[in-house]
Parts: C-alpha cells; structure tokens; sequence
C-alpha cells in the first residue's frame, strides 16, 4: 500500500504542476482514458508489454478520482467489497456469469457440458 501512496502523490503532484487538475475535468480526463485504454489494447493484440500502458491509465485514474474528491485506494475499496462475494463463473466467450443472472441455473449446465 505504501508504494500506491507514494505514486498516487507523484503523480498528483505532476498533474498539479502541469494544470490538469486545476483546469481539466472529469470528462476530459476519461476521454484520455480511453485513449489509453485503446493503447493498451492495441498492445495486448500485438503481444507487447502493457507495463506503460496500465501505468498510463492508472495516472489518468488518479487524475479523475482526483477531480472527483476521492482516491484510487477508496474506489478500489467499493468495488472489492461489492464482487467480494459474488459467486458465479466466466464462461467460454469470457463472460462473467453471476449467480444472480437470468438463466443462470441452465448457463452453468451449459457450462458444464461444454456447451
């Protein structure tokens, strides 16, 4: 935890430096993401290292946590305690298929069977 501390402030500090978080916003900052985003997944599709690319999209996630008044650390908190107990499996077209889902009872037959 303490290294996710020590690159959040980094990284608040060289946006701070360079106006983002001062005269950007939340929407800009999650059209970067999705620039970002296409990076890395134009590098996943090539077989290249996605090391700079993940780091690029948690700096704009700090940036908009940021612009939002909350931290990554916070969000990532709220989503782990929501799949946290969420049972269910990722099916063969790479779907994650809960528990709670419509026709979950015959998904996981299908599953099961190879279907």
């Amino acid at each position: 935890m303490e290294n996710l501390t020590k690159y959040r402030d980094l990284t608040l500090e060289w946006s701070s430096d360079r106006g983002i978080l001062k005269n950007g916003n939340a929407f800009t900052q999650v059209l970067k993401l999705v620039s970002e985003v296409g990076e890395l997944a134009d590098n996943i599709i090539k077989g290249n290292n996605v090391e700079d690319d993940i780091g690029d999209c948690l700096v704009v996630l700090t940036n908009i946590a940021a612009l939002k008044n909350t931290t990554l650390e916070v969000c990532w908190n709220k989503a782990y305690n929501d799949i946290k107990d969420r049972k269910g499996f990722l099916n063969a077209e790479g779907t994650f298929i809960k528990t709670t889902d419509k026709n979950y009872n015959q998904l996981v037959m299908d599953f099961e069977n190879g279907n």
